[in-house]
């Protein structure tokens, strides 16, 4: 079920990460807001937690030695998103449904942020995926960039 989701999110993720230009991965709409260039990193790189979660039993941020990818261009943007669906993939491939039901926490140190099934968390990195996917439209509409269809056609698509 995880793995048709991943593969069908995936399209639309590829349409929606095509669209960002090189020239614009540092413009953000607010000083509050990510980078372009960040956000669709992080959308790329979303799908290799499906990895952590089924391989691992937490993640701790102040424990953790992850450092954001940087992408140069919009080759190296998609390049990220297939090496990270192919981890997630992977990892879906070899996993037993029994590891689901299991516990996995996120913390920083001491303080647990959430507590859920990795089943869970892979359902919340997807909705983060879709989430963060519909922000990236948002700024791609904001650059007058026509945004792709995601579950049907967009108004750019039907000249609605």
């Amino acid at each position: 079920m995880f793995l048709k989701e991943m593969e069908q999110e995936a399209e639309t993720t590829r349409k929606m990460l095509q669209r960002v230009p090189d020239d614009r991965l540092d413009w953000q709409p607010h000083k509050k807001s990510m980078t372009m260039g960040r956000l669709a990193t992080h959308i790329a790189e979303l799908p290799s937690w499906v990895k952590m979660a089924l391989e691992t039993d937490e993640l701790d941020f102040n424990a953790s030695t992850y450092v954001p990818k940087v992408v140069k261009n919009n080759n190296e943007l998609l390049e990220l998103l297939e090496n990270s669906l192919t981890e997630g993939k992977d990892s879906l491939v070899k996993a037993k449904d029994d590891i689901l039901s299991k516990t996995w926490v996120m913390r920083g140190g001491d303080t647990i942020y959430s507590k859920s099934t990795k089943g869970e968390v892979i359902r919340m990195t997807y909705c983060q995926i879709v989430h963060h996917r519909a922000q990236l439209g948002v700024y791609l509409r904001l650059l007058d960039i026509p945004i792709p269809g995601s579950y049907g056609p967009s108004a750019d698509e039907n000249n609605f």
